[in-house]
């Protein structure tokens, strides 16, 4: 593979909606492991991902924020190999914290690839995973005459991996008739303990599965949909039957267009069916449901719905839409479609292994976190994993699914949980600043009575009052901002003026806040982001933005208040304006291949 730095990229159009749309509870991270016959030994399982980092550059990135969408970009960070020692598909992308999007971690046998779906799909996390799987067993067993063997073609690069293959494939002349979806039946079940997330996983014969199917004429995709949508029929009410059952079926576009893509480059479509109005036999469900992947999975329909999809992305007046904004719609449109579907169910297909390598490889498997029921499977060798998940009481469906294979002549043999007891993760830190919170908000209900009820000649009270506010709205910023030092020092500098303001006025105006407080508080932030860059040893590309963003700020709004007349001594105000403008000629003369390449990252649409 001709090997090249990877270099800052625009998110895909599927990233976009899972950077918008993450969250504590939705946390858009998927997970595929390797089981092996033997115990995994973390020394060698660490070189492994070495050598893999250096084949997939593209993984070693972090998602940043800019003005309009967010980016990705490469970093200096090294993933290192951990025991399993958290909740699987837990939160891998914190806001303002700077981490990788993916992370390798093992438990006795097992090797665990998880990844936040910003960064690539299931395809791209098989790659990476066969990679990572085959360094190791190298390592480890090149003393027994185990070859070297390359996976990926030879002639392929970087950029291959960086191809953003959903505008590849854009065509902005095509359109998807639209059709109007219908609300599909909710699984709604009393939420199990603390909400965690439940993985139950079972294995079958790929053999017995692929003899079935063909037996009944379709593919096992469309054999195990049939049985899916049936599964959850049989929990389902009268009336609740009178809404579809409805599943969203993941679709590998590299199917249907060439891609080496590592990104992500997948579709969906949504077969459905009314157990009410329609045959409620097995075999209307699954000639109905034939029928419908034979209708949707065509290139045809498939490039029109690329091309819906971007055709939202790349419209004028969205794409000028602030990025803020921008997440709200998306975090509603995600929260509103989600009532039309009531399952998930994906099929990663075959992973395949060199023949050398077969021998020491148990299975493969694959499941994500997700606020719905999702059935995830794979297959590797005979062996076909199953995994469902979910944060709900869903225990029958999976009984009623495995109970349907087994009618059709298929046994499941079920899989033991094997998870370190890893505990509840730590929330020690918020429930601290909630302590605070509580006590700030005692202490000025406390002034505000007292001052109602004796009415002191000096308002000592309220200025008390005041005064807990502003240290507890300044206090909050730092916390919730502590992950990131420089956007931490924007937010003070801002806040802070705007307070310093309000004070001002509500004592009277003598303009100290505009005189003396916003040059000072300028020129000090701009000192202050200097000293945290260098201690944190920050690339220019990481602090040059909020350094910017001060200096402008310490520049653009004391001149509009000495043009309107509000400053009253200007001396302090100009020289911190003068230091601001300065600063800025300094950095495009010094810096303005950075500060151009920063300004293309953080406003590009």
């Amino acid at each position: 593979m001709s090997k090249k730095n990877a270099r800052w990229r625009k998110l895909d159009n599927a990233a976009k909606l899972y950077s918008a749309a993450s969250n504590k509870k939705d946390t858009r991270v998927f997970r595929f492991y390797c089981e092996l016959k033997e115990e995994v030994n973390p020394k060698a399982l660490q070189e492994a991902l070495n050598q893999t980092i250096e084949t997939f550059p593209t993984f070693l990135m972090v998602l940043r924020k800019g003005f309009f969408w967010h980016y990705l970009e490469p970093c200096n960070l090294r993933p290192i190999v951990k025991e399993e020692y958290k909740e699987p598909c837990s939160r891998l992308y914190i806001r303002d914290k700077k981490t990788l999007l993916f992370e390798v971690t093992y438990y006795k046998k097992r090797i665990n690839f998880e990844v936040f779906h910003v960064l690539t799909d299931g395809t791209g996390a098989t790659e990476f995973l066969k990679e990572l799987v085959k360094n190791y067993l190298y390592l480890v067993h090149k003393e027994e005459g185990l070859e070297q063997i390359t996976l990926l073609p030879e002639d392929m690069t970087v950029q291959d991996q960086e191809d953003d293959s959903f505008l590849k494939y854009y065509s902005k002349n095509q359109k998807r008739p639209k059709k109007r979806k219908l609300n599909a039946f909710q699984i709604r079940r009393k939420k199990k303990d603390g909400n965690h997330l439940h993985v139950h996983e079972s294995v079958v014969s790929v053999q017995a599965v692929l003899k079935r199917s063909r037996e009944l004429g379709v593919s096992m995709t469309i054999f195990l949909t049939a049985l899916f949508m049936m599964a959850i029929n049989e929990e389902m009410s009268k009336m609740q039957k009178k809404k579809p059952v409805v599943l969203m079926v993941p679709v590998n576009l590299r199917k249907f267009f060439p891609s080496s893509s590592m990104l992500n480059f997948f579709n969906w479509i949504e077969p459905g069916y009314n157990f009410t109005t329609q045959d409620q036999s097995f075999e209307a469900v699954l000639k109905y449901t034939k029928e419908f992947f034979e209708t949707e999975l065509t290139k045809e329909k498939m490039s029109a719905h690329i091309s819906e999809l971007l055709a939202l992305e790349l419209h004028p007046i969205l794409r000028l839409a602030p990025l803020e904004l921008k997440n709200l719609c998306i975090q509603a449109g995600a929260k509103y479609s989600e009532k039309n579907t009531t399952a998930i169910f994906s099929n990663m297909s075959a992973v395949k292994m060199p023949a050398s390598y077969v021998p020491y490889i148990e299975r493969f498997g694959v499941y994500t976190n997700t606020p719905k029921l999702e059935l995830c499977l794979c297959s590797f060798q005979d062996k076909l994993s199953f995994a469902f998940t979910s944060r709900y009481d869903t225990v029958n469906i999976e009984r009623n699914f495995y109970r349907l294979l087994k009618e059709q002549g298929i046994t499941s043999e079920k899989v033991k949980p094997e998870f370190p007891k890893t505990g509840k993760p730590s929330e020690q830190e918020m429930k601290v600043y909630k302590i605070y919170s509580f006590l700030c908000i005692a202490i000025v209900a406390a002034m505000l009575v007292t001052d109602l009820n004796f009415h002191p000649r000096i308002r000592w009270t309220l200025f008390t009052a005041g005064g807990v506010v502003t240290m507890w709205i300044a206090s909050s910023i730092g916390f919730f901002k502590r992950y990131n030092l420089l956007k931490n020092a924007m937010w003070q500098l801002i806040i802070g003026t705007i307070i310093s303001f309000i004070w001002d006025a509500l004592t009277g105006w003598h303009s100290w806040s505009v005189d003396l407080v916003l040059p000072i508080m300028s020129v000090s932030t701009l000192a202050a982001m200097f000293v945290i860059a260098k201690v944190q040893k920050s690339p220019v590309r990481e602090y040059l933005i909020y350094e910017i963003m001060a200096a402008g700020y310490g520049l653009i709004l004391p001149v509009i208040l000495l043009l309107c007349g509000v400053v009253k001594n200007p001396t302090v105000s100009m020289f911190g304006a003068l230091t601001c403008f300065l600063f800025l000629v300094a950095v495009i003369l010094f810096k303005g291949r950075e500060f151009k390449e920063e300004m293309q990252k953080n406003l590009h649409v």
